[in-house]
């Protein structure tokens, strides 16, 4: 009660979202059954297919019917910035995680979230593969098929749920104890809120509909999800895409996962950096001179050192400067290329 009023449910909200995942998930089975092609949108990282597609039009025309005065956000459709006008906004992905839909692996799944003033509150993830439904409301828990799911772990055996392409590419030269590495990121967030591993994190940026719903079931569970640099994520931005990498966890899981992460030095990526942001005070004085208001001024960091450095024209997406360690700036290189197209050298 606050002021009088009765906080908001979102029961029907919920209800309606839980039935959607459900439908779109059958839906992403009979493709699998019947087979599809597949493409690429930005880059060979960046797979989409008719499954995709399909299942979005289905969450989307079924949201809007069922709630015309929210604004909507899906991956698969072009972005109606009309969304900015709302206080609500439904954030869709049909299959996060399309690279293992498409390649016969289990680690997809739907993800539908709600936020209300930029933050997260409602969330449904469902992993067809598992018929595992996962569904919850901030200051409400989390539900896994519809019982209450089991707390999060209390350590001291942390388990860190971490991108199997990164784990493929990188993680795995490092020690950080615990790391089961897995698709989807959403369905990372979903099963951190089930109690069924502890935190996650990225070196690469992700976007708004990768996340809400699991951020939103993560923060019902008692959980959170933040930048790497310690800010916190909102949602419906005019740009839905969150510029750098994240962590997320239980608080206890969170906390010791951050001293891993700089013990380890494990870097991060950070687009679009700027002035405004701590990790510019990394770029030496002269560059922090020359770049001033640059839009397209790219870096991988780690424990207080500059790794790699991309400074490319959004517009042209030429690349204007390419430094660092070969290593770091092709892993950059291929951050910048997924949110921007193929650059030009």
């Amino acid at each position: 009660m606050l002021g009088g009023m009765t906080a908001p449910t979102f029961s029907h909200e919920l209800s309606v979202a839980s039935a959607l995942a459900r439908e779109a998930g059958a839906l992403l089975l009979a493709h699998l059954r019947a087979g599809f092609t597949v493409e690429h949108k930005t880059s060979a990282d960046d797979p989409v297919t008719i499954a995709d597609r399909e299942a979005s039009a289905l969450i989307m025309t079924a949201l809007a019917a069922a709630f015309p005065a929210d604004g909507l956000l899906s991956e698969e459709e072009t972005d109606d910035r009309a969304r900015l006008g709302h206080d609500r906004v439904w954030i869709v992905d049909p299959i996060d995680g399309t690279k293992e839909f498409s390649t016969g692996l289990p680690d997809y799944c739907v993800s539908i979230g709600l936020a209300v003033g930029g933050e997260p509150v409602l969330g449904v993830v469902y992993a067809p593969e598992t018929d595992e439904l996962f569904s919850g409301v901030v200051g409400q828990g989390v539900t896994l098929n519809g019982q209450p799911a089991p707390m999060p772990g209390s350590g001291p055996d942390w388990r860190v749920a971490v991108s199997d392409t990164e784990h493929g590419r990188e993680l795995h030269r490092t020690s950080l104890p615990g790391m089961k590495p897995s698709g989807s990121i959403a369905l990372k967030l979903a099963r951190i809120a089930a109690g069924q591993v502890d935190a996650t994190f990225t070196m690469s940026p992700r976007s708004e509909w990768d996340i809400a719903a699991g951020h939103a079931l993560l923060r019902a569970a008692g959980g959170d999800l933040r930048r790497r640099d310690g800010r916190p994520v909102r949602y419906n931005q005019p740009r839905p895409h969150i510029e750098q990498g994240l962590i997320g966890g239980a608080p206890a899981a969170l906390d010791w996962l951050e001293g891993q992460l700089r013990g380890h030095r494990l870097p991060v990526a950070h687009l679009g950096l700027t002035s405004g942001d701590p990790a510019w005070t990394l770029l030496p004085e002269t560059d922090r001179a020359a770049l001033d208001g640059h839009p397209g001024v790219n870096v991988r960091h780690a424990s207080g050192e500059v790794l790699a450095l991309l400074v490319v024209d959004p517009a042209t997406r030429q690349v204007e400067r390419a430094e660092g360690d070969a290593f770091h700036l092709d892993r950059l290189t291929r951050d910048v290329t997924r949110a921007l197209g193929t650059v030009q050298s």
